[in-house]
């Protein structure tokens, strides 16, 4: 199948192609056929600028498809080469990150649109008795507008209005077609399998990922050989069921969480066979398999990567109920961010040697709080990394990790805190077993005997790989404190940190 049979460098002269329009096209294939750039960001403006000038002209759709065409591929190579940049960023973002990442969107948010009407204008028409293949017009609608989710995702930016029931739609028309199943020429794709790497990400909850693990899950996704089995209203039952109302400009609903409106049209999917996967091949990767003989990305061999693959097999296969209800507050706090700094200053007792910044308190609930910033150097802040936060009326550090972050512009970032201990000890870890003893900053958080009746451990992510001998904790506390221990589970696991249950065998002063 075939996208045009003309030639649209030299269109003929009609009453559809006026020199106007001859004009225009000439100017976007002698851009697109001269060098690129030796800077890549410099082909935004050119793209924008070729894609509006296609757009106001009147051009005939057997000129205009293939010039979009030729553009989409141009544009979407763009945004594949930029992206990266976006990873790895602290929070808030920098301002010319934010400012890349903005331009990107706008660029697929475009293109969408052109793709869109293009398809319209092309309905029931024919060029030279070959039908324009609708699927791979609708297949680069939604990868354009899945690319578009995944750059927010990146910088933890809430989507932009429109862009997740322009989604639905556009699936909507293919089903409506007839053409969400069939495989695009030369390829593996289908309008379908694009829909649902968008959608399977929006239900990974990516608002509590980094950056560098939401890149990790999209190649994952990418990666998929099945997708979601879709059920009826009946089967609805098992826990990873997932609803999606078309009409609504929202993510996926986990039926658990939330249940449909009565008499709303929605479609449910379930997700039981994805996680069922994860825990296969996190059980592989456990028994020694490497990466690539599981067909995964080699981010799935680092700690941070097989704890990804274990939040993800809990938001796919048992996205819970939220366990408690939150609480709108309005109060003030102060936040330490960093295991290294929050060792100093939980040893020294002291602010003056530390960073801290200002934040407030704007719902709580007994497990947790979101903060919002309001002043002072938030630090080098990323999701999954552990802070102190001390309330305006609190007199100790309470111990948290970063469960998500939202940061809409510049100058606003909120988090999410999930409390791990009401305080904490710093200690020096040593394994006295390895060859060369090392010595880490570790954090002891003491048991809650109605919620956790195990002491923990936070230390660095990736320092006890491999390691399953004894554990010597010193811990400086007016004595010298010698504590010889044992990990008896892995409760955490990110890019930043981990945190084990430990049982005590001797202790010394």
């Amino acid at each position: 199948m075939q996208d045009t049979v003309t030639d649209p460098h030299n269109p003929p002269e009609t009453n559809t192609t006026r020199p106007l329009a001859q004009e225009t096209l000439r100017a976007i294939f002698s851009w697109l056929e001269a060098a690129p750039p030796q800077n890549v960001a410099d082909d935004l403006p050119h793209l924008c600028a070729h894609l509006e000038s296609l757009r106001s002209s009147d051009i005939a759709i057997q000129y205009r498809a293939p010039t979009l065409e030729r553009l989409f591929t141009r544009s979407i190579s763009t945004v594949r080469a930029l992206t990266p940049e976006i990873l790895g960023s602290s929070l808030p973002l920098p301002r010319k990150t934010r400012q890349l990442a903005r331009s990107l969107q706008d660029l697929l948010k475009t293109l969408t649109e052109d793709l869109f009407a293009a398809l319209a204008a092309m309905d029931d028409h024919l060029v030279k008795g070959v039908r324009q293949p609708h699927e791979r017009v609708l297949w680069r609608s939604l990868y354009a507008l899945s690319q578009h989710l995944l750059i927010g995702d990146l910088a933890a930016s809430p989507p932009e209005g429109g862009i997740w029931q322009q989604l639905h739609q556009t699936y909507e028309t293919a089903l409506r077609l007839g053409v969400a199943t069939r495989t695009l020429e030369g390829t593996s794709h289908t309008v379908q399998s694009a829909y649902y790497t968008a959608i399977l990400l929006g239900c990974a909850q990516p608002a509590s990922f980094s950056s560098l693990e939401i890149d990790f899950v999209a190649s994952y996704l990418e990666g998929l050989s099945s997708l979601p089995d879709l059920i009826d209203d009946s089967e609805t039952t098992t826990p990873s069921t997932f609803w999606i109302d078309p009409a609504r400009d929202a993510p996926p609903v986990a039926r658990a969480r939330k249940p449909p409106p009565p008499e709303t049209p929605v479609r449910y999917f379930a997700c039981d066979k994805l996680a069922m996967q994860l825990k296969t091949q996190l059980a592989a990767l456990d028994a020694g398999s490497s990466p690539y003989e599981i067909d995964l990305p080699d981010f799935a061999g680092t700690p941070a990567g097989r704890g990804v693959l274990r939040r993800l097999t809990a938001y796919w296969g048992e996205p819970g109920k939220r366990r408690f209800p939150r609480r709108r507050q309005n109060y003030r706090a102060t936040l330490c961010a960093g295991l290294d700094t929050l060792w100093q200053l939980l040893q020294k007792d002291d602010t003056s040697a530390v960073e801290t910044s200002n934040w407030m308190v704007i719902n709580e609930c007994p497990d947790g709080y979101a903060v919002m910033h309001v002043s002072g150097k938030p630090g080098d802040l990323s999701i999954g990394d552990v802070i102190a936060i001390r309330t305006e009326s609190g007199e100790s550090w309470q111990i948290c990790i970063i469960r998500w972050a939202l940061s809409e512009n510049q100058e606003h970032l909120e988090l999410g805190l999930q409390i791990l201990a009401t305080h904490a000890v710093p200690a020096i870890l040593a394994l006295p077993e390895s060859a060369d003893t090392r010595h880490l900053h570790v954090l002891i958080l003491p048991e809650i005997k109605t919620l956790r009746p195990a002491e923990r451990v936070v230390t660095p992510s990736g320092a006890l790989a491999d390691y399953s001998g004894n554990l010597v904790l010193i811990v400086e506390n007016g004595n010298l404190e010698v504590r010889e221990i044992t990990s008896t589970g892995l409760d955490e696991q990110n890019s930043h940190v981990e945190v084990y249950s430990i049982e005590s065998g001797k202790r010394s002063s």
